[in-house]
């Protein structure tokens, strides 16, 4: 009686076993519902259009910082620190040197002059020349 027990669990558990154990699937039914958004405010409640905003009239006006005397790298980051980063970098002698290592050249002019206040989007030029010369 114990082998017959024993033999209809193995045969479940087979069958059990070749299958996944669970009902076939019913077949997935796909609605399609179109939802209508509705304003939330009315016509009296909406911002007014906003007229778009150029470069100068996004910028603000600050007062320009004296860089004169700095070498020309402490000079650029002075000016970024202020909210200036449209700058120029010429060379003061008038050879059209570049300015590869900035920490080697001395800010003799800025243009525009220190102490004005202009947009931060305006162009700075810094005239350097060696150190030592």
């Amino acid at each position: 009686m114990l082998k017959r027990f024993a033999l209809a669990v193995l045969a479940t558990a087979c069958l059990t076993a070749c299958g996944n154990g669970t009902a076939p699937a019913a077949p997935v039914e796909t609605v399609t519902a179109t939802v209508q958004a509705t304003p939330t405010t009315s016509p009296d409640e909406t911002d007014p259009p906003k007229q778009e905003e150029t470069p100068s009239d996004a910028a603000a006006k600050k007062k320009l910082p004296n860089v004169v005397g700095m070498n020309l790298q402490e000079g650029q980051d002075t000016l970024q620190a202020a909210g200036f980063y449209v700058l120029n970098d010429k060379d003061a002698t008038g050879q059209d040197r570049l300015q590869v290592f900035d920490r080697n050249w001395v800010v003799t002019k800025q243009s525009p002059a220190a102490g004005q206040r202009v947009s931060t989007d305006t162009l700075i030029t810094l005239y350097a020349k060696k150190l030592g010369e």
